[in-house]
This record gives C-alpha cells, structure tokens and sequence, in this order.
C-alpha cells in the first residue's frame, strides 16, 4: 500500500462514468484512482444526445444501475444532469482538478462532444485521457488489406478482429481508498426523473438484477448451464440458452474483456467448442454494429444499401400499432412483442421474426422498429438496434437476402415446437393443441370452442395474409434493382 501511495499522482482526478458502470476492470478508473483523491461523476447528458436520448426501459435500468453503483462507491458517487462540459467547468471553479477521464463511447453524437470537451478542458491546461472500456477491439484498428473497412461480418470478424491482438485482459476489482466525499451540489438519483410515468416497469424487476454483482451473477449462471448448448440452443426461446447479457454489456456492468475471457475458462470442456467458438463470435457481431456505427455514422438514419432509398414502405398506424401491442393474429409473432412490452427484452431468434414481419410482411419502415425497440428494450443499443434493424429489412451491411421471409407459422412450429413460451405470452390461447397453435385459424370450429377461444374476439384474426403479402413484398424488392439515378 505505501509504494502504491508512493506512485499516486498529486492532485484531484474525476473519472466520469459513462457506459462503464462498473469497478472491476475499469481502465479509466484505475487511472483515475491514482491520483491523491478521485470524485467518480454520472452525467445524465439530455442536450446532447438529441434524438437519440434513452428510451423508457432504458432509463429504467439505468437508475437501478446507478443505485448500485453508488453502493458500490459508498454512496460518494456524484450525480449531475445537463452538458458535461458545463458541469466540469462548474466543478473546476470549485476544485482545483488535474486530471479528467473517461472510456471512449462510440455513438456519432459522443464522439463529438467528447472532442470538444477534451479541447476546451486541455486549453484550461487540464489532464485529459480516454480508454478502451467498451470494446475488444478498437474500430479504427480493424481495416481491409487496402485501409478501408469492412462491410460484411465473417471477413471483419475471423480476418480482421482473431487476427489482430488479442482482446486486453481484465483487470480485477479496484479498492478505491482514496474517493472524495463531497457532494459539491450534487443531484439526487431519484432527481433524474429516470423512472418512467407509466409503471409497466413493475413488470420488468423480478426478470433483472441490474448493477455489477447481478451482471457478474448473470455470467456466471450461463457459463454454468448455458454456454454447452448455445450454439444450436439459442434457438429456442423457451430455453435458457442464451447469456441474456446485452443490458449488462450496454451499461458496462461487465467488461466484454471480462466476458470474452471468463468464456475462454471453459475451452478444456469436453463438447464445448463449437458453442463457445459461436458465442465468442456473437461477442464480435456486437463488435462489428459498433464498427458499423463509428465507420458509417448515419446508420440509424441512412439505408446502408441505397438501393432501399426508392422502396416503397408503407405508412399504416393501425397496423404498426397492433404490431407494437402484440395483436397480428401470428402467435409467435405476438409472444414476442408481448415479451417485449412485459420484460424489456426479447430472445434474439424473436427479434428476426417480429422484424421480418413488420418490414416485409406489413411492409412498414425498419424505422419505425428500430424506434419502438429503442424506448421498449432494457439492452437499447444504437449501433446494435440500427445494425440489426437493417440487417433483418435487407438494407444493411452483410443483411439477410430480402427473399428471405420467416414465416410465423413455420418459425413457431421448429423453435416452439412444445408452445411453452408461445402459450406464456399468449395465454389466451393456452388450451389450444399445439397442432393449431401457430396458426389458430385453421383449428376447426369445435376445437376453438373447447379451447374457449373466439377468433376475432378473444384472439385476433390474422390482420394480413402471408402469402399475398410475401409476394407484394417480392415486387416491392424488385423496385430495388432500378438504377436510383433514373
């Protein structure tokens, strides 16, 4: 302890908290805690982020992720809202700061501010550095042969990414001895007003334990039961196959670093390759909608593929809106928008399935996905909401080939063979047999009345019809192949 008192820099440092709300294996926090006294800050950063501030669900989330963080800290965390820039300045007329860090976000809009923060903040002669805390690897590390970057996943992931360094290791949790205890104005966590008005949150506290413990917790469980059967597994929602980590990883209550090589402790496991090869590769599918996003940032706005820029999207609120709540009249359609709304989440295969119906059987704008997954998902990702969003629509780098329509009745059939997840969001239809379940309409009129289900009534009729729409949605695609320029 004393040689490490020996080597701590004079001085007060802030490590601003950002997407890294965690102590264990936090680079710019330990930088941070070498100096004489540290004063950790949370900015809830509103102006800034324009249209792309928090969702609903994600706010949520984040002010129970504060809470714990701050227990963590021994409630010495400071808490602001409004431009950083003007808070550290605020901070600075009360303090004499030497030294101020971050680890580096990647959404267009922080970059940008993070730029002109850290130039005014250097005219003032302050100490500025940001980390690597977010990301395997760096995007501006990760190019082509010729420099450019790369456009289609398995190239970036298995040329680019497993042939570059290897991720950093973790670093293990910090004893912050040296943390400041004034509170220097700051706000309260329930003043940020994070908690949304409509309590349909309720729903979403006994699926999650937001924070670092519940993100180590959550980690620990899936590479116990999990991880063996991922790679086929992650397939069937009502399985518990899949990490669940996305929220987790999105906060940064646990390092992908953390992840990536807590993962790697199961390589000697009899059986387990395969799987653990396909989760680490889902690892680099966040890796690239991050590069995605730094490389091409008007991705949540711009079609990826031009050629979508004449498609003829459907503008229909009736039908987005019983999309949205679940009511289509396709069972597994609607358990996963029910999924959604009662948990914050939804397993990924349901996400390519409620998104290839809305963008190609309804034929309605990813866009309007894209924003109803932003305010609903607790694991709401910029560069993985509009990277998945475009891959499912055709328009985006690497995309499912448009021919490519799930169909519901045929999706729910293979990966809820048994009906249990489809009959837990959909209990209306519990008592029908799993021979009608997908496509209830078919059942005849006697096995709906024992079922107690009235088509129309105590369950939606189908609101489009499968086949019609697929090949209306064929034509409008081949409207695509037009040279944009006629």
């Amino acid at each position: 302890m004393e040689d490490s008192l020996l080597n701590m820099s004079k001085g007060i440092a802030i490590h601003w908290f950002r997407q890294d709300l965690r102590i264990k294996d936090n680079p710019s926090l330990e930088a941070a805690s070498q100096y004489e006294s540290i004063i950790p800050v949370y900015i809830l950063d509103d102006v800034n982020s324009g249209e792309f501030a928090m969702g609903a669900a994600s706010r949520w989330w984040l002010h129970k992720s504060l809470e714990k963080l701050n227990e963590s800290l021994g409630g010495n965390l400071l808490i602001y809202k409004g431009n950083p820039s003007d808070i550290f300045n605020n901070i600075m007329k009360e303090q004499d700061i030497s030294y101020i860090s971050w680890n580096r976000c990647y959404e267009p809009w922080r970059i940008d501010r993070d730029k002109a923060i850290k130039k005014d903040l250097e005219s003032q002669n302050i100490n500025v550095e940001s980390f690597s805390g977010a990301l395997l690897w760096e995007p501006w590390k990760i190019s082509k042969d010729d420099g450019t970057p790369y456009r289609v996943f398995t190239p970036f992931y298995k040329k680019g990414c497993l042939n570059a360094d290897e991720p950093r290791f973790p670093t293990s949790s910090l004893k912050l001895n040296n943390l400041y205890t004034n509170k220097l104005n700051s706000e309260s966590i329930e003043n940020l007003d994070l908690i949304p008005e409509i309590d349909w949150y309720r729903d979403f506290e006994p699926e999650w334990s937001p924070g670092e413990e519940g993100a180590d917790q959550c980690l620990e469980e899936f590479l116990e039961s999990g991880l063996m059967n991922y790679k086929e597994g992650r397939n069937f929602p009502s399985k518990k196959f899949v990490s669940r980590l996305s929220p987790h990883l999105h906060f940064g209550e646990i390092s992908s670093n953390e992840v990536w090589y807590r993962a790697k402790t199961k390589e000697t496991e009899e059986g387990i390759e395969k799987s653990l090869a396909h989760f680490h590769s889902e690892l680099g599918w966040r890796e690239f909608s991050s590069y995605l996003l730094y490389h091409f940032p008007d991705l949540p706005k711009v079609n990826f593929q031009k050629k979508f820029d004449i498609f003829p999207w459907k503008q229909d609120e009736t039908l987005l809106k019983l999309w949205q709540s679940g009511n289509t009249g396709y069972p597994i359609v609607d358990a996963g928008m029910r999924e959604l709304w009662k948990t914050g989440y939804m397993h990924n295969r349901l996400r390519m399935v409620v998104g290839s119906f809305l963008v190609k059987n309804l034929l309605i704008h990813w866009q309007e996905g894209e924003r109803w997954f932003w305010d609903c998902l607790v694991d709401a990702d910029l560069a993985s909401n509009s990277a998945s969003w475009q891959w499912v629509a055709g328009s985006g780098a690497d995309a499912a080939p448009y021919f490519r329509i799930f169909n519901p009745i045929t999706q729910g059939l293979k990966f809820d063979p048994d009906g249990e997840y489809t009959k837990k969001y959909v209990p209306e239809l519990k008592d029908l047999p799993n021979k009608y379940l997908f496509s209830p309409w078919e059942a005849p009129k006697e096995v709906l009345e024992s079922a107690g289900i009235e088509l129309g009534k105590d369950y939606p009729q189908p609101i489009v019809d499968l086949k019609i729409s697929r090949e209306i949605a064929l034509e409008a695609f081949a409207t695509t192949k037009k040279d944009i320029n006629e």
